[in-house]
C-alpha cells in the first residue's frame, strides 16, 4: 500500500505533533512549577509516544519523513509563538489561553487521524496491529485535560483589563 496520499496524511500529522511539542515547550517553561506546568508535562510525554507510534508506522509503511513539511511546522509554530508573545505582553494569560486552544485543536486532529486509520485499516492490512482504539481515547483524555485548563486560562484572559491589544 505505498499510497501518496496517505504518506502525505501520516507526513501531515507528524509535522503537526512536532509543532505541539514545540508549543508545549514554551508553555512548559513559562509554567514549570505550576499545576499547569505539571500537566503540560504530563500532555508533552504522551503526545510525544503518539509522535513515536506515528513515526513508527510510517517506518513499517517504509514511507520517508517529509524534510520540508517538518520544517515548516517548526517554522509555523515559531510564528504563532511570537504571534502569541505579542498579543499579551503584560501576563502570560492570552498566551496561555491561545495555546492551550491550538494546542486542543492539534489534539483534535490527532483524534480524527486514529478514527480514520482505523476505518481504513478494516481494508488494509498494512494498516492493521495497532491499538487505535486505545490511541483514539487517548486523544480525548488529552483533550478533555486540555479544555479545562483552557477554560481556566479563558478566565483569566478574557476577563482581565488590559490596554495591552
Amino acid at each position: 500500500m505505498a499510497s501518496t496520499h496517505l504518506a502525505i496524511y501520516l507526513n501531515d500529522h507528524l509535522a503537526g505533533a512536532e509543532g505541539a511539542l514545540e508549543l508545549l515547550g514554551h508553555l512548559e517553561a513559562a509554567y514549570t512549577g505550576t499545576p499547569v506546568g505539571d500537566a503540560l508535562v504530563q500532555l508533552h510525554a504522551e503526545i510525544e509516544a503518539d509522535r513515536q507510534q506515528l513515526e513508527h508506522l510510517m517506518e513499517r509503511l517504509h514511507f520517508t519523513v517529509s524534510v520540508p513539511r517538518k520544517v515548516s511546522a517548526w517554522l509555523g509554530e515559531k510564528l504563532a509563538y511570537v504571534k502569541l508573545q505579542l498579543d499579551d505582553k503584560a501576563t502570560g494569560a492570552m498566551r496561555l489561553f491561545e495555546g492551550l486552544e491550538a494546542l486542543g485543536l492539534g489534539i483534535q486532529g490527532k483524534g480524527g487521524l486514529w478514527r480514520a486509520l482505523a476505518f481504513v485499516s478494516e481494508d488494509a492490512d498494512e494498516l492493521q496491529g495497532i491499538d487505535y482504539d486505545h490511541l483514539l481515547q487517548r486523544a480525548k483524555d488529552q483533550h478533555r485535560r486540555v479544555e479545562v485548563m483552557r477554560l481556566d486560562a479563558a478566565k483569566e484572559a478574557l476577563t482581565r483589563s488590559t490596554s495591552d491589544t
